[in-house]
């Protein structure tokens, strides 16, 4: 990868910037090279566990003093080992997890300025002491950090109303890969000051420098919010009732959650304590939010009987309670857990246009059935963004282990057929995981020439050394 062996001074200088707390051995802090889905293993020279800016920049500069590489960890929530080096033992990882300070709120410029290692979680509670909210959300919230939400651009459950991560950040603080300091936190809504270096380093997953901290947009909390379960024979017709709740609930309608009948009998499996809200499981399912002033369950409640009446809808549960809302959205946050303890190998992150994602699930699941006839497939996402994720399982009855035993290179196999048919939708082979390590091939495969110039080009020149995230994103 290009980076160097850290000298064993060079490991000492870095102990003393962080003090005798502040830093431990690969073989102390195994968290540290775990994945969450048990494909990967890290290593790692040293652990480090920054307390401010000042030190994250004192790090870079001695790394980049020896051309060692640096690897940004946060909540090691991501999903395509781009928190993992695991082709080299000789970077240092940094872990911002100390750097989790709320730096200010404030409520009339709607801003919340945040070090990265605040948790996603914690953020919205702070938001909610000000009566306002931070909408970013994904079932990981209350691990993920901010930091790692930004170097990915993460979605999640509310993108329809609120956009990506990127959308929600007014202004970064980073570190760049020779020790700068870069402060642009400033709480501006218009800065049209030459290239936009935030949105530059939002997404770049750690590779052109490490955000710090961050001024995130808070938004007004709504009045009333209403949740429903809706019932769907097809995703086209899933689609045909997305048209209409937009059209009676404008954007309010702030979360749509296309749900297999496969996924909802799995979870429900999995999970005893959760509820199929439906007497018999649908073909298809779609969980549905709206918020907005006083009387929005009553708006919720007319658009649904509209539906109904234009035979868009098989049925459908509108929650009465808080607490059933929370029932119903853990059917859909628990899903990527039931996936796991299923069995999956293989778990994909892709988008196509709305229009086309009936057409793109149809062809998706005929191809993975040309490759094995047997496998489940649970296939579930944003239908309102177009970010579909296939959950690819054994056959009924037989394990994991056993299977993937008896058919080599399905995985690669399956991870192919998926990006190819996403590719001939026009589609992204990453929609909010990533392109970490798993995906650089994938990446150079499916992504222009005219693409992979110009990230080349940005990463020497910010990066020359090639020391953040090696290995990450570009290969």
């Amino acid at each position: 990868m290009g980076f160097a062996t850290p000298s064993q001074a060079l490991l000492d200088r870095l102990k003393t910037c962080v003090g005798a707390s502040g830093w431990k051995t690969p073989e102390d802090a195994p968290r540290y090279f775990e994945d969450p889905r048990g494909r990967f293993e890290g290593q790692g020279a040293l652990v480090l566990m920054p307390s401010s800016t000042a030190q994250v920049s004192e790090i870079v500069t001695l790394c980049a003093g020896e051309g060692v590489g640096v690897i940004p960890y946060s909540g090691g929530t991501g999903v395509v080992a781009g928190q993992l080096s695991i082709d080299d033992a000789r970077a240092v990882i940094v872990s911002l997890e100390k750097m989790n300070a709320v730096r200010e709120i404030n409520a009339d410029d709607a801003v919340m300025v945040v070090e990265a290692g605040c948790i996603l979680e914690n953020i919205h509670a702070a938001a909610l002491e000000v009566d306002m909210i931070f909408p970013l959300s994904m079932a990981s919230k209350g691990s993920c950090c901010i930091g790692g939400n930004l170097a990915t651009n993460a979605g999640g459950i509310q993108v329809l109303r609120y956009g990506n991560a990127r959308d929600l950040c007014l202004g970064v603080e980073a570190v760049l890969a020779d020790g700068t300091v870069l402060n642009e936190l400033a709480p501006l809504q218009k800065n049209n000051t030459g290239y936009d270096l935030r949105h530059l380093l939002i997404g770049s997953e750690g590779t052109l420098g490490i955000i710090t901290a961050a001024a995130l947009t808070l938004k007004p909390r709504d009045a009333e919010t209403g949740t429903a379960f809706l019932a769907v024979g097809s995703p086209a017709e899933g689609l045909a009732l997305y048209k209409a709740l937009k059209g009676h609930l404008g954007e309010s309608l702030s979360a749509l959650e296309l749900m297999s009948g496969l996924g909802l009998d799995l979870v429900t499996a999995k999970f005893p304590d959760l509820r199929n809200p439906f007497t018999q499981t649908p073909p298809w399912a779609l969980l549905m939010e709206a918020s907005g002033p006083a009387g929005m369950g009553t708006r919720i409640e007319a658009a649904l009987e509209a539906c109904f009446e234009q035979k868009l809808l098989q049925d459908a549960v509108i929650a009465q309670s808080e607490a059933q809302r929370d029932a119903l959205w853990d059917l859909r946050e628990y899903t990527p857990e039931a996936n796991r303890m299923a069995g999956a190998f293989c778990n994909s992150d892709t988008s196509v246009a709305v229009s086309k994602v009936d057409g793109f699930i149809a062809e998706t699941v005929a191809a993975i059935a040309g490759i094995h006839a047997g496998v489940q497939i649970n296939s579930y996402g944003h239908l309102g963004d177009g970010n579909i994720h296939h959950n690819v399982f054994p056959p009924e009855g037989m394990g994991k282990a056993e299977f993937l035993a008896a058919n080599p290179g399905i995985i690669d196999a399956v991870r192919l057929a998926i990006n190819d048919v996403t590719h001939a939708h026009g589609g992204s082979i990453s929609a909010e995981h990533g392109i970490g390590r798993l995906k650089t091939g994938d990446l150079e495969s499916y992504g222009s020439a005219a693409r992979q110039m110009m990230l080349r080009q940005i990463k020497t020149a910010l990066d020359p050394k090639n020391i953040l995230n090696p290995g990450a994103l570009i290969r």
